[in-house]
C-alpha cells in the first residue's frame, strides 16, 4: 500500500538515492584513508631503512661492526618495530636488534621476498599480529671487497618488520567514524526529506483530493487557500479557478433548465389548450364548409358572388390545415412503419409539391443515388416532412429558382444512413432566425402557424434520424434528413406483433 502514493515512492527513491550516493561517497574516502595510514607506514618503513642503511654503510666502511649491533638494537626499541636485522642470502641472521635471533634462520615470509625478488609484503607474524615486512639487499661495494671479497654481489640483506597493529586499531576506528557519520547524516537528511515531502507536498494533495471528493459529491463551496507559489500553489489556484466555474456553469444551468421547465410547461398548456380549440373548431369548420359549397352551387360562376363564396372556401380550407397541423401537434398520431424506398417516394411528393401554385416558375431537379438502401418510417408521415420542406422551399423562391433534392448513402457515428437534402436557391435565412427555426409557433410568414418545421423534426426523430439546417443569406438554404437505413425481417416484424398483442 506505501508504494500506491506519490509522496511515499518519492521519499523512498529519494533516500535510496542518499545512501547510494552518501555511501558511495563514504566508502571512497575511507578507502583513500586507509591506504594513507598503509602509505603511512610504508614510508615510515622505507625512511628507517635508507637511515639504517647509511648508518651501517659508515660503521662497516671502517670496521666497526659492534657499531652496527648498537645501531640495530637502537632502532629496534621503537614501537612499532617488531624487529630489524640483516639476513644473509641463504637465510641465517647475521645481525639484529634481538640478539637471540642471530645464528637462526630467518621468518618464511621474509625470505620469500627476497626469493620473489619482491621489496616489501604484508603478512601475520606468530606472536605480533599483522606487519609489513621490508627487504633491502646490501650489495657488495668495492669498500666492503676487503672484508668479504668480490665473488658475492649481495652481501646480506636489510630485514625490517614494521607492526600494522596500531595502523590497522586506527583505521578500524576510521571506519567506525565514517559509519556512524555517514549513517547519522543519511538518517537526518531522510527525515528532513520525509518531513518535508509530507508537510509541502502530500499534506497538499490529500486536501486538494479531498476538496475534489467534495466536489464531485454536488458540493461548489469548496475553497483552498495557496501557502505558495510552488507548483501545489499553482494546482490549487487552479482548482478555485475550475470550482469558480463549474460554480457559475451550474448556477447558469439551474437557471437556463428552470426557464425550459417553465417554457415547457407554458408549451405544454399551449399545445393541450390549442389541441382543445382546434377540436372544437374541427367540427363546426367542416360544417361550415359543407354548407358554403352547397350555396356556391346555386350561384353561375358568371356571378360575382361565386368568387367571394370561393374565396371563403379558400380560407376555410387554410383553417382547416391549421387545426390539423394544431391537433397533430397536440397529439401526434402513432407511426406504422414500413419498408420504404425514399427515392420513390421523393418522386410522388415532389410531383404533389409541383402543383402548388407558386410552383410552375421552379425548376426541379432529383440527383438521387442508386441502389439506396430501404428504410423503416411511416410513409403518411414522411410525406409529410418532405412536402412541408418541399412547400417551404417553393414559397422561398417568389421569383423562380432551382429546387434541387439529393439522395445519398452516409455514414454517421458509424450507422448506415440515408441523406436526403433539399436545397433551393432562395434568399436563405438570417443567421438570427436560422437557430429559431424549428421552434413551435416560430414563423416569418404572415399565414403561418411557426407549426411545420416543429412537426417535421419531431417526426423525424421520432424515427431515430435528424433533421437539420445550413443557410447562406442571399445564396439559398438546404435542408437534410437524416434516416437509418434498416428494414427489419419477417421475425422481426412477427416478434414485435407478438410483444404488442401482448401488450395491448
Amino acid at each position: 500500500m506505501i508504494f500506491k502514493s506519490l509522496t511515499s515512492r518519492v521519499i523512498v527513491l529519494s533516500i535510496c538515492l542518499l545512501v547510494f550516493g552518501i555511501g558511495t561517497f563514504a566508502f571512497l574516502t575511507l578507502r583513500r584513508e586507509q591506504m594513507q595510514l598503509v602509505n603511512s607506514a610504508r614510508e615510515s618503513s622505507e625512511l628507517l631503512l635508507d637511515t639504517i642503511e647509511r648508518s651501517l654503510y659508515n660503521s662497516m666502511r671502517h670496521g666497526n661492526t659492534e657499531d652496527v649491533k648498537v645501531i640495530l638494537e637502537m632502532v629496534g626499541q621503537s614501537e612499532n618495530l617488531v624487529g630489524v636485522r640483516i639476513f644473509h642470502p641463504h637465510g641465517v641472521i647475521l645481525k639484529s636488534s634481538q640478539s637471540s635471533e642471530v645464528g637462526r634462520v630467518v621468518d618464511q615470509h621474509d625470505f620469500k621476498l627476497f626469493l620473489d625478488n619482491k621489496r616489501e609484503g604484508v603478512f601475520n607474524l606468530e606472536g605480533h599480529g599483522e606487519v609489513l615486512g621490508m627487504v633491502k639487499p646490501i650489495y657488495n661495494n668495492r669498500q666492503c671487497n676487503l672484508c668479504h671479497g668480490a665473488k658475492s654481489r649481495i652481501i646480506g640483506l636489510l630485514n625490517v618488520n614494521y607492526s600494522l597493529v596500531e595502523t590497522r586499531r586506527r583505521i578500524v576506528e576510521l571506519t567506525k567514524l565514517f559509519v556512524m557519520s555517514t549513517v547519522a547524516i543519511i538518517g537526518f537528511l531522510s527525515l528532513a526529506i520525509s518531513l518535508v515531502m509530507l508537510k509541502f507536498v502530500k499534506k497538499p494533495l490529500l486536501q486538494l483530493a479531498k476538496n475534489m471528493a467534495r466536489v464531485e459529491a454536488g458540493d461548489l463551496s469548496v475553497r483552498m487557500t495557496p501557502e505558495g507559489k510552488d507548483e501545489i500553489g499553482r494546482l490549487i489556484v487552479s482548482f478555485d479557478s475550475m470550482v469558480n466555474r463549474l460554480d457559475r456553469a451550474k448556477k447558469e444551468l439551474e437557471t437556463y433548465h428552470y426557464q425550459q421547465m417553465e417554457r415547457a410547461d407554458r408549451l405544454a398548456s399551449v399545445g393541450e389548450m390549442a389541441a382543445g380549440i382546434a377540436h372544437e373548431i374541427k367540427n363546426p369548420l367542416t360544417g361550415i364548409a359543407a354548407a358554403i359549397t352547397v350555396l356556391k352551387d346555386d350561384f353561375s360562376p358568371d356571378d360575382g358572388r361565386a368568387l367571394i363564396i370561393g374565396e371563403v372556401l379558400e380560407q376555410i380550407s387554410r383553417l382547416d390545415k391549421t387545426v390539423n397541423d394544431l391537433l397533430f401537434f397536440g397529439k401526434p398520431t402513432v407511426a406504422e412503419p414500413t419498408c420504404t424506398d425514399i427515392n420513390s417516394a421523393l418522386k410522388k411528393i415532389l410531383i404533389f409539391a409541383s402543383q402548388h401554385r407558386g410552383g410552375k416558375n421552379i425548376e426541379k431537379k432529383l440527383e438521387l443515388a442508386e441502389d439506396l438502401p430501404p428504410v423503416y418510417v411511416d410513409p403518411k408521415q414522411i410525406q409529410q416532412v418532405f412536402l412541408n420542406l418541399f412547400l417551404n422551399a417553393v414559397q422561398a423562391m417568389q421569383s423562380g429558382g432551382v429546387l434541387t433534392v439529393t439522395s445519398s448513402r452516409a455514414h454517421v457515428d458509424g450507422m448506415d444512413m440515408v441523406r436526403v437534402q433539399v436545397n433551393d436557391t432562395g434568399p436563405g435565412i438570417p443567421p438570427q432566425i436560422l437557430e429559431k427555426i424549428f421552434t413551435p409557433f416560430f414563423t416569418t410568414k404572415a399565414q403561418g402557424t411557426g407549426l411545420g418545421l416543429a412537426i417535421s423534426h419531431r417526426l423525424i426523430e421520432q424515427h431515430g434520424g435528424r433533421l437539420s439546417c445550413v443557410s447562406q443569406d442571399g445564396v439559398g438554404t438546404t435542408f437534410s434528413v437524416e434516416l437509418p437505413a434498416y428494414c427489419p425481417s419477417q421475425d422481426e416484424l412477427e416478434q414485435a406483433h407478438l410483444r404488442t398483442g401482448i401488450i395491448g
